[in-house]
């Protein structure tokens, strides 16, 4: 098992208003946290310049959650267009067209292409309410799953809750699982709705956990941070 300071199994979501403020909790951090999440929310606020400071200078992980939806040649060449910067993750929806317009545009890096199948803040009314076909959320995320799989994802975006069936689909032999909606033991559930706890969520099969507020909201977010990875080991 890795060693607690570099456990990269843990990623923590800078889901703060700037780059300015993500640069300062990664620091608070130190070498405790080896991996972190960067998202749209900021895109607009220094997002990408923070996100090649943490690669180049400060040689953590990156994982940059822009979850792109698009025509083939627009997601293809947004995606080459963030190759370059050499980040480790990026997500994409899991639609099939766009899981392999992405893989097109990653061709020659080493980034990983990660589909999304459906947001760990949604549940069954939510796609009631986007005129998503009928069914059981862990079906549909099944099938969005193998689909993804099948048109090339190097992994997977799913709710702990659907990490063990995924991993036991035969697709998912070699690929990666990051599950969001992970919460520490006692910490409030915020606007995810398919949870679980660190410990849990790896057990049943995910390679990645992102916690985000339970960290950087904690009056302590380096405490906040060791425990999640105490409860890891």
């Amino acid at each position: 098992m890795p060693n607690a300071v570099a456990d990269d199994r843990l990623i923590v979501a800078l889901d703060v208003p700037n780059a300015l403020e993500g640069l300062k909790l990664a620091e608070s951090l130190g070498d405790a946290v080896s991996f972190y999440k960067i998202g749209l929310g900021m895109l607009t606020t220094g997002g990408l310049a923070l996100a090649n400071e943490l690669k180049q200078e400060h040689g953590k992980r990156i994982f940059l959650d822009m979850k792109l939806f698009d025509i083939s040649a627009t997601v293809e060449a947004a995606v080459r267009g963030l190759a370059q910067f050499d980040l480790d993750f990026l997500t994409v929806h899991g639609d099939p067209h766009v899981v392999r317009a992405a893989k097109e545009g990653a061709a020659g890096s080493k980034l990983k292409i990660l589909g999304v199948t459906i947001l760990t803040s949604l549940d069954r009314a939510d796609l009631e309410a986007s005129l998503i076909k009928p069914g059981d959320m862990q079906d549909l995320v099944l099938e969005r799953a193998g689909n993804a799989f099948n048109a090339g994802a190097d992994g997977i975006i799913a709710s702990p809750q659907e990490a063990a069936a995924i991993r036991a689909l035969p697709e998912s032999k070699g690929r990666l699982i990051v599950t969001p909606g992970v919460r520490p033991t006692g910490a409030a559930l915020g606007d995810q709705k398919r949870v679980a706890t660190p410990g849990q969520a790896i057990k049943d099969g995910a390679d990645h956990i992102v916690v985000g507020r339970p960290i950087w909201q904690a009056a302590s977010p380096s405490e906040a941070a060791q425990a999640v990875l105490s409860e890891l080991a």
